[in-house]
């Protein structure tokens, strides 16, 4: 918990230059994107297709792993894991 505290009062405290955009950078970029990147913009809507296909990747690996994480769901008692978790061996 005093970590997350501790965290929180970093960004809080970080100059607001630090983490927007400037104001050659946000000119340059497409609305979407104004006042949050830095750099050049997307150079074509490829660009896009891209980013949005990994968020969806991402999305799905951290669903899945979450969901396998907290309920594994797995019964059987010839499973794998039952070498790990069994005391005999």
């Amino acid at each position: 918990m005093r970590k997350l505290i501790l965290f929180l009062f970093l960004i809080l405290a970080l100059p607001t230059q630090m983490i927007l955009a400037c104001e050659v950078c946000k000119q340059n970029q497409p609305k979407p994107l104004q006042n949050i990147t830095h750099g050049a913009g997307p150079q074509s809507d490829w660009d896009f297709a891209i980013i949005i296909v990994g968020i969806v990747i991402v999305s799905f690996t951290l669903f899945y792993s979450l969901k396998f994480l907290i309920k594994p769901g797995e019964k059987h008692p010839g499973h794998i894991k039952n070498i790990v978790v069994d005391e005999r061996y």
